[in-house]
């Protein structure tokens, strides 16, 4: 073969040092072991069996209002298993109900004078004392304290310090799983000094590197004071802390002026949100999750309980086409839905997913009429690893329809 172009080590050069530069800022796998949920509990309302106190009136709820029409309980998509979903929501629930607990001391907790806020700290930390002693808190879980944004910083502050050195002061450490969301972000500068914060924290207890998670709820969280993206500074100013990005429905609608009947999780200008999300954080390793529906069974009719079943599990199913396979959870009546709508997407078309694997794995021209590039390739054994993560599927089984060692 005859080549014409002579020396080009400085072209070379400039591709592997710009490589460099992408693989050390991007580039990065997102971790295994996302929840599909973050159930939010306000401080005050905190005890050592809250999750399990939930699953058992999820449950309840289960069996009375859904063993007759589970479909259409759900408003499950046509060609849904509604039984086969049934049996894995009430398996869940009974097993695993709260998959990621936030103990709320910021909107769902209110404003209180500090002396009244102490005590719930205390408080909070003998509650998660009393469910790591009874096995019983969930694997990953935190607090979601104060804004920086709104002068009660102190404030914050004091609730992370204290509620920390009270939890390792009752458990003799601070159990695997904490996290802290911060929430109303309005400058990275904020970020930087959570950042701080939580150096001095570390250094007093002795303890490895904490996280925590953004809450996008202002607008300048995506777009900054300067005009640029918000999210790459606030990636920027964590210095590898960030672990997740949740998005907040309620404060970001308002911000943007929408009336209070379209500050709903499916508006155009959520989509809108998610998405600057998912462009700003792609290949940083950063867990995207969606924020909450704010509707509850309006009695305990069956009526009503469908309804709101319908209302939330169509919102799960939205962030899940998009792309957020996490969201919030406010009441436990929230729990059946959730899981209804994780699992039945999985399930639906199951057999179909594992056959294109197959096909990719054994060097099959196709699938049944689908000819998958690699990239989709990859998303259908990601949605595989969900599926078994949630409890969707079995392993095992997954293996030996794909020809897969592992997921």
């Amino acid at each position: 073969m005859k080549l014409v172009l002579g020396d080009l080590t400085d072209v070379r050069d400039r591709i592997e040092r710009d490589a460099g530069e992408h693989a050390a800022t991007l580039a990065r796998e997102t971790p295994p072991g996302q929840p599909v949920h973050t159930v939010y509990v306000p401080a005050d309302r905190l005890t050592a069996t809250v999750t399990a106190d939930w699953g058992r009136a999820a449950l309840r709820l289960l069996e009375e209002h859904a063993r007759a029409e589970p479909g259409a309980a759900f408003g499950l998509p046509a060609g849904a298993p509604a039984d086969e979903v049934l049996r894995r929501v009430a398996a869940r629930l009974t097993t695993l109900p709260v998959e990621d607990l936030r103990i709320d001391f910021e909107d769902g907790y209110g404003t209180r004078d500090d002396a009244e806020e102490d005590r719930h700290c205390t408080a909070a930390a003998e509650a998660v004392a009393g469910a790591y002693a009874l096995g019983v808190l969930p694997p990953r879980w935190g607090l979601r304290v104060k804004s920086f944004a709104d002068g009660r910083h102190d404030r914050a502050i004091r609730t992370l310090d204290g509620f920390v050195t009270a939890v390792i002061e009752r458990v003799g450490a601070l159990p695997e799983g904490f996290v802290i969301t911060f929430p109303k972000i309005v400058h990275p500068g904020h970020v930087s000094a959570m950042v701080e914060v939580l150096t001095r924290l570390e250094e007093a207890h002795d303890l490895p590197p904490i996280r925590f998670e953004a809450q996008v709820e202002t607008p300048e969280t995506l777009l900054d004071l300067h005009g640029t993206d918000g999210l790459r500074g606030i990636l920027r100013a964590a210095a590898g802390r960030l672990s997740a990005a949740h998005f907040g429905v309620f404060d970001y609608t308002a911000a943007l002026g929408l009336p209070p009947a379209e500050q709903r999780l499916d508006h155009p200008a959520c989509d809108h949100a998610r998405h600057l999300m998912q462009v700003a954080l792609a290949g940083t390793g950063v867990w995207l999750s969606d924020g909450s529906t704010n509707v509850a069974p309006a009695s305990d009719a069956t009526a009503d309980v469908h309804a709101a079943w319908r209302r939330h599990a169509g919102h799960v199913r939205h962030s899940l086409r998009h792309g957020f396979h996490q969201g919030w959870d406010l009441h436990w009546a929230q729990l059946p839905s959730r899981f209804a709508a994780v699992y039945a997407l999985h399930l639906t078309g199951y057999e179909r997913t594992c056959e294109r694997v197959r096909a990719w794995t054994s060097r099959r021209d196709d699938a049944g009429g689908m000819l998958d590039e690699p990239a989709t390739v990859r998303a259908l054994v990601a949605q595989l690893g969900r599926a078994v993560a949630c409890g969707a599927v079995d392993a095992v089984d997954v293996r030996s329809r794909t020809g897969l060692d592992a997921l």
